[in-house]
Parts: C-alpha cells; structure tokens; sequence
C-alpha cells in the first residue's frame, strides 16, 4: 500500500538536499545530524512542541526563505522526516524495531555521533522540566547517559566533559544510543499526551514571501497552514 507524499520517507537525493540546504545557511542552523536527534528528543518527549516553536531552533531565529517556492520544497522535506522519525518510534512500541539515526562520518569515515547527541539534548532542553521523571531516576535513567557521554564530550566547559571515547569504544556507545531511543520512547508513551501544552508564540521570521494563514501548508500535509505548521495546537503531520 502506497502512503501519501507527506508519509514517504525521504529519498536519498532529497536527504542530501536537504543536507545542502543546511549546510548553505550556517551557523546558527542545524546540520542534518543534529536535526534528526532533536526531531527524535521531541517526538520521544512526553509534551508536544510545535512548529513554531522548533522552526527557529532549527534554521536560526532570523532565517528568510528565498521564496514561497523554496519554503515549500524545504518544508516539505523537513516535516516528511519527522513523520519518518515519528513513524518508525510509534511501530516499536508493538515491534522489536529501532530507530537508525542520521549520522555523517568524516574524511576518514569515522562516526562520532556528537552532533546527533547533542540535538538530542537540545530538544530535551525545549521542555526540560517534561524529562525530569527519566533524568532524575536512579531506576529509569541509564538510557540517557550514551546519549548525554556524547552530548557533553567536547564540551567547552571542561568539568561537564566525561572521559574521552576511543574509536574503538564509539561504536559501541553508537549503538548503545540507538537502542536508547526506543527505552526512552516507551518510557514517555504513558506521558506523552498528558502534559498541557502552552508553547510560547515564536513566529518564523522573513523577509521573503509570507505564507498565507489559509494557503496550504507547505509540509505537503493537505491542511491549510494556519491549522498545520502555522498553528501552536499539538498536530502530527
């Protein structure tokens, strides 16, 4: 069965757009790595974020689309990788499945995984008091410490930064993460619409073309966008 276009994971073409497209802003935008582990962090986390919330954090608080055009295209691919994400996490509450994150190597073809942490982290940091219930818990937070011993191992403060990992151990920390992200997914499931949402307004400033309150969401949804990405109601896409 075929899913519509806004449910179909992206292509590889399409993620090295995207990839492109992230890179072309800069700093303060994420990279590809580091969105795909804060799109894992919210939809893991019991409270739902909305787009106009996680929008800035990701392109930058002062990015313009070029065009109505470009907004589309991005938007779109954005939000299919969320759903991608959202869907894979959601079938393995009944399936023995995991989650394979986005995760670039370097010249050498090495995989760090820092970047991916420390999106992660970053999300978890959008509703931290939200996380409290895993991250205080002697019992229930083991999941959290892969992902926060790569979040925090370069870190500029040096009394945060946990002892370095070799290449040799990185591996291993890598797919103790991933196996992370599905415990820490079923932990929140009982939480995660249980928590009243009350986001503050962040509009997604620009100076290019605004996308109309009642043209059609750019994430290829079929919603108009003031009841889809423009809203601050908890939607999935």
């Amino acid at each position: 069965m075929s899913h519509p276009p806004f449910q179909q994971a992206l292509t590889e073409a399409e993620l090295d757009r995207l990839t492109g497209f992230l890179d072309a802003i800069g700093s303060p935008a994420m990279n590809i790595e580091m969105l795909d582990g804060y799109f894992a962090a919210l939809i893991c986390g019991p409270e739902m974020v909305p787009p106009s919330e996680y929008l800035p954090q990701i392109l930058g608080e002062n990015f313009s689309f070029e065009s109505n055009a470009q907004a589309t295209d991005m938007m779109g691919l954005i939000m299919r990788h969320w759903n991608t994400i959202a869907s894979v996490l959601l079938n393995t509450l009944e399936e023995p499945d995991v989650y394979l994150p986005v995760l670039l190597e370097d010249d050498d073809g090495i995989t760090y995984g820092n970047d991916w942490a420390l999106g992660f982290m970053r999300g978890v940091q959008a509703r931290p008091g939200s996380w409290r219930d895993l991250i205080d818990s002697d019992e229930h937070s083991g999941p959290m410490l892969p992902i926060m011993l790569l979040a925090y191992e370069n870190d500029p403060d040096p009394a945060l930064r946990p002892p370095s990992v070799t290449n040799e151990k990185r591996e291993e920390v890598i797919e103790m993460m991933i196996a992370s992200l599905t415990i820490i997914y079923r932990f929140f499931e009982p939480h995660r619409w249980s928590l009243a949402l009350t986001p503050p307004d962040v509009p997604l400033r620009r100076e290019g073309p605004k996308i109309g309150r009642n043209a059609p969401c750019p994430c290829s949804s079929g919603r108009k966008f003031k009841n889809c990405c423009g809203s601050n109601s908890p939607t999935m896409h």
